[in-house]
């Protein structure tokens, strides 16, 4: 009698968990107050060696703009800063063990879109989901591509951002 593969043994990678959240957004998690010297030392850091737009740390030149203010470069993280969460769940195995079959996780790539931009003061609040997911087999056998959406509101709950990340799971 033949014995089956590892892959026609393992039936699918999706959990009864993926399938009871998937679409339901988990806990918020809520930033620290944005400062001036956030979002001015941010841009220093990423545009070095050039010197930033003066929309980023310039407060009277800033003023003039379309913005009436100082601005956060699209890319700045108000989470880049230690704040309180929940730890996130382990992938890929213990240290030492082979990762078995389903612990090997890829990045798959994310795409942001932008709303409204960041400012001083501003308490930006985090959400994500299991937004859906494709189960198929690969070179690799069974593979699972993941699909999670974060959306990130200021405090007036208007949408600054909006993120569509994939990960591979095989």
């Amino acid at each position: 009698m033949p014995v089956a593969t590892e892959d026609e043994a393992m039936e699918t990678l999706v959990t009864p968990q993926m399938v009871t959240s998937k679409g339901v957004w988990g806990p918020e998690t809520v930033s620290h107050p944005v400062s001036l010297s956030d979002i001015r030392k941010w841009a220093i850091a990423v545009y070095w060696p050039e010197t930033p737009s003066r929309l980023f740390w310039d407060e009277e030149y800033a003023r003039t703009t379309r913005w009436g203010g100082v601005v956060a470069p699209e890319d700045f993280n108000p989470f880049g800063w230690p704040i309180r969460t929940t730890p996130a769940p382990f992938a890929g195995g213990l240290p030492g063990k082979a990762p078995q079959k389903g612990e090997n996780v890829l990045n798959g790539g994310q795409v942001d879109t932008f709303f409204t931009r960041i400012r001083p003061g501003d308490v930006i609040t985090e959400r994500t989901r299991l937004a859906d997911w494709e189960e198929r087999t690969g070179r690799l056998g069974l593979t699972l591509f993941l699909r999670h959406e974060a959306e990130w509101h200021n405090q007036v709950r208007e949408l600054v951002k909006r993120r569509l990340a994939t990960s591979i799971w095989y």
